[in-house]
């Protein structure tokens, strides 16, 4: 395997006591928007990796990676005290196929997160495809409570730009909040609360699906789709739903 890239974080931005931004400065890194890349830093003369999608835009000079602290890992609690000027490492081989490379054309493109599965819908709005490929695009964000739906500015600097085109629905699932669907995801597709929010309709005629985040909900959302009479997208059988799974 070629050697790690080293980076220097430029910014880390606490969003909450659990969520941060890292931006980093590195050597020049071809991926596509979607894709994910392990991170690592040296912990007790190992090496400790764990992948982290893009949120910037393929040829952004610098990199940026949503996270959330998991108390007991090794490296996540790490990550999040780094401060301007430190470095970390990044593998030279970005992978994974949520990209609109294997995404099927259809009326209207579903991005449906949990938590820091925004990350690569983020990069994927950051690029031309999707707008210059589909009518509508309906990003979906489902949080636990109010203060995790994060990167606001960004997803109206997208709205601004697109108008209509664009519709966000934010799910919040632990407390009572405004603008926001409550309970989780499958559900609101089982009883139509997701399509009667976004305006659009999830069925199989018009809709492509892409699904990123906690696999409870990746798990349940596709088993609902599928009731619909959707199907999972493979290169020999094209369908309507296409997974990631973010642990």
């Amino acid at each position: 395997m070629a050697a790690w890239l080293e980076g220097r974080v430029i910014e880390n931005r606490h969003w909450t006591p659990t969520l941060y931004s890292l931006r980093v400065a590195a050597p020049p890194l071809s991926f596509a928007a979607g894709q994910f890349v392990r991170i690592a830093l040296d912990i007790d003369g190992a090496r400790v990796a764990r992948p982290f999608s893009f949120v910037n835009a393929p040829g952004d000079p610098t990199l940026e990676f949503y996270g959330v602290i998991v108390p007991e890992g090794p490296l996540s609690p790490r990550l999040a005290e780094l401060v301007p000027g430190e470095a970390l490492y990044i593998a030279p081989n970005p992978s994974g196929f949520l990209v609109m490379a294997e995404v099927p054309d259809a009326r209207t493109l579903w991005m449906i997160a949990t938590g820091t599965g925004l990350a690569p819908f983020l990069s994927i709005l950051r690029t031309e495809t999707p707008w210059r490929r589909f009518e509508r695009v309906v990003l979906v964000h489902a949080v636990r409570y109010a203060t995790e739906l994060v990167y606001r500015d960004a997803l109206a600097a997208f709205a601004q730009l697109h108008g209509e085109r664009l519709r966000v629905v934010s799910f919040v699932s632990r407390e009572a909040a405004t603008d926001a669907l409550a309970g989780r995801v499958p559900a609101a597709i089982a009883d139509g609360r997701l399509e009667a929010a976004a305006g659009a309709a999830l069925s199989a005629a018009e809709a492509h699906v892409m699904l990123c985040g906690n696999p409870a909900m990746v798990k349940d959302a596709t088993a609902a789709l599928i009731a619909r009479g959707m199907r999972k997208h493979r290169r020999r059988t094209p369908g309507h739903i296409s997974v990631e799974n973010y642990w």
